[in-house]
């Protein structure tokens, strides 16, 4: 075996998901850091500004989600989840090789997730009508 062959799959399975972690969380901490200068600044300035409002501003809190756009993502998931499961079992039955089971498991898998989120959005459907 050489070094190659066992480097790629630790840094893929290893390196690389810590580093995305770690970039995801100092750039929100680095946002909350900016908050809280702008905040600061406006106490110490004190130039009339309503520092409850302004903090209200800069809180970046989402909005929740409507129901309507709650039904349209599992519609939108189990669209893709349903195709995926076909394609993966329909390029199984197209290969004569050893991964033909692995295929079939995840196509199947992947296809009653999908099934899963459509049955969801048909009967949500029809609980938001009425």
């Amino acid at each position: 075996m050489d070094i190659e062959s066992i480097l790629v799959p630790i840094f893929v399975c290893v390196v690389l998901p810590v580093a995305i972690v770690w970039i995801v969380f100092s750039t929100a901490r680095n946002n909350d850091n900016k908050r809280a200068e702008v905040l600061i600044k406006a106490i110490e300035n004190n130039a009339g500004v309503d520092t409850d409002r302004l903090a209200e501003a800069l809180n970046k809190t989402k909005k929740p989600k409507t129901p309507r756009e709650l039904q349209l993502g599992r519609l939108l998931r189990g669209c893709i989840f349903s195709l995926i499961g076909a394609s993966l079992t329909g390029v199984s039955f197209m290969r004569h090789t050893d991964e033909r089971i692995g295929l079939i498991l995840f196509g199947c898998i992947s296809a009653a997730i999908g099934i899963a989120y459509l049955v969801v959005y048909f009967v949500g459907r029809k609980a938001y009508r009425e």
